[in-house]
């Protein structure tokens, strides 16, 4: 056994005073040291786990003066476990129905992966309750959701083994939920600081005359926030989590796996619920983010105020539910569309339309490669529909995010007759210009943003022309502008906005081609992000919502800010 490993027992109790004796007899061959928590148990409980200890060396007894809920009484045990100098807490159920014989596999996983969550697999027999069954595969698809894998067999089981530092350090950082909720979101939060969890089967019984403390409404309400919060935090770190390395595979499995079952469960999810039932749920998930998101909700205040000021001084009129948390309700919806999207389920004439003239000027039929310069106004994703227009018609979208390799090829097992090629890249190098050039003679299109800056910086060298936005001068990249002057083609505006229930597919001629004389390719340079900065301020006004950068866009971002 390692010198680093060091386990004991920790039961949380709350007037199970009558079943704790039998609980104790089937841990008493193990000989580990026990810490009970009366969790503000009744005075005949106190009584009875009070003679327990008294006869018992193994145990101790903490009391907690009122009921504070099984996660915070766990937590006070595992803090009392630390300071007693153990590594590892078994968590015991005080009713009785763990299969305590398994604690010899629990722990040797838990010595095998000292840093990681060991857990039981639950095994029921006929005593569950049927709802708490479909409660639980309830919870086993958000919790897939939220951490984009389906590492976690059971989040919900009792029955586990805590490597009491790394969830202390996480209760210090957090804080987690105290009740029935707190299961579930100490496992999904210890997943997301790269702590796995590794499962067990093991048998779990109800006893007849078991004692539940769970409140129907009450509990699910408190687990309905929780995935509320989970869903939002996995949001953020959705790049992080399609790039995390399975430690547990070999490498060569990695690259085949890795990252994708995360969009396959949000698919599925689609599937069987249905876009209408999604919608529905987007409401209370959205409020609660919108809630919590202080930093993202100071940047749409500020992107709506500045809209406001803009349409008084034009005289127009305000758009109505012109206000953060429909700015926030709107952005959800996209990801809807993004899913429809990858679905194949975004038809031309159907969920969306075109502005008078765009399809003209949108001539897919022409054997002329174009480059769509693009903005984070609208959904992006229409490029996708687009390409169905005309079945042989590729559209190459440069895709600016560190981890949009997994994006790509998501993309290609998802969407393979998409039509949409996903380039992933960090900057715009000579390498990249040359491989677009050959895209454009062979007759593709290429889709490229020009609102948002690089993702790496060299030593924070951020290549931007400032340029008049919203009445406020604001840094735009001057890359796109650059490529579209050395690849030499027709440059067209592209905006893909929801009016009227649709997707608006908005198109302009920008450039044919687009050119920055070297005499005074500054000037020239200007004049262009001048033009483009206009063009799309002047959209942004017809659907202020579609605003998706939700950061202060009028600065540049600090060596810390990780968007």
């Amino acid at each position: 056994m390692s010198v680093n490993f060091s386990p004991c027992v920790v039961i949380p109790c709350y007037n199970h005073g009558a079943m704790m004796a039998g609980v104790l007899s089937r841990l008493s061959p193990f000989a580990l040291p026990c810490f009970i928590v009366d969790d503000g148990s009744d005075s005949a409980t106190q009584r009875q786990l009070e003679a327990l200890a008294n006869g018992n060396q193994n145990v101790q007894l903490i009391h907690l003066p009122q009921n504070a809920g099984k996660g915070a009484a766990v937590v006070h045990g595992l803090t009392v476990a630390a300071q007693h100098g153990f590594t590892h807490a078994v968590q015991v159920d005080a009713d009785g129905q763990h299969a305590i014989e398994d604690i010899p596999a629990l722990l040797a996983l838990a010595q095998q992966y000292p840093d990681d969550l060991i857990s039981g697999a639950p095994i029921y027999d006929d005593s569950i309750p049927r709802s708490r069954l479909y409660g639980r595969w309830i919870t086993h698809v958000w919790v897939w959701i939220e951490t984009l894998s389906l590492q976690l067999k059971d989040s919900m089981c009792g029955f586990r083994v805590y490597p009491i530092a790394p969830t202390l350090r996480l209760a210090n950082q957090v804080t987690l939920g105290k009740r029935m909720d707190f299961d579930t979101e100490v496992m999904v939060r210890l997943y997301w600081q790269g702590h796995n969890s590794h499962f067990v089967p093991t048998r779990v019984t109800y006893p007849e005359d078991g004692l539940s403390h769970f409140d129907a409404f009450k509990d699910n309400v408190r687990i309905s926030c929780m995935h509320t919060r989970l869903f939002f935090g996995m949001l953020p770190r959705l790049p992080a989590l399609l790039l995390r390395q399975r430690h547990t595979q070999h490498w060569a499995k990695q690259q085949e796996v890795s990252g994708l079952w995360g969009m396959r469960i949000m698919l599925k999810v689609w599937q069987y619920l249905g876009r209408n039932a999604f919608s529905v749920l987007l409401w209370p998930v959205v409020a609660v983010y919108w809630l919590l998101a202080r930093r993202a909700r100071a940047a749409s205040q500020q992107w709506l105020n500045r809209v406001k000021t803009r349409l008084a001084e034009q005289h127009r009129p305000v758009p109505p539910h012109l206000n953060s948390y429909f700015h926030f309700l709107r952005f959800s919806q996209s990801m809807l569309d993004k899913i429809a999207s990858w679905r194949g389920e975004l038809q031309p004439g159907k969920q969306i339309q075109f502005a008078p003239g765009a399809q003209e000027h949108l001539d897919l039929t022409s054997p002329q490669g174009q480059l769509l310069l693009a903005s984070h106004l609208g959904d992006v994703e229409v490029c996708r529909a687009l390409a169905q227009l005309q079945g042989d018609k590729t559209i190459n979208a440069l895709v600016f995010h560190e981890n949009a390799q997994r994006f790509k090829q998501i993309m290609e097992e998802m969407a393979p007759q998409a039509g949409l090629n996903l380039i992933p890249v960090n900057d715009i190098g000579p390498e990249t210009a040359m491989l677009l050039k050959e895209k454009l003679d062979q007759g593709e299109w290429v889709a490229i943003v020009g609102d948002r800056l690089a993702v790496n910086p060299q030593r924070g060298d951020w290549r931007v022309t400032w340029s008049q936005f919203m009445g406020h001068p604001a840094p735009f990249p001057q890359g796109p502008f650059i490529l579209a002057s050395i690849l030499r083609c027709p440059v067209f505006l592209l905006f893909a906005l929801s009016q009227h229930g649709q997707l608006c597919i908005h198109c302009e001629p920008f450039a044919n081609p687009l050119l920055l004389p070297r005499g005074n390719r500054q000037q020239a340079l200007q004049q262009t992000i001048d033009r483009y900065a206009e063009r799309l301020e002047h959209y942004a006004l017809m659907s202020p919502l579609d605003w998706f950068n939700f950061f202060d866009f009028w600065r540049l971002p600090d060596a810390d800010d990780k968007e």
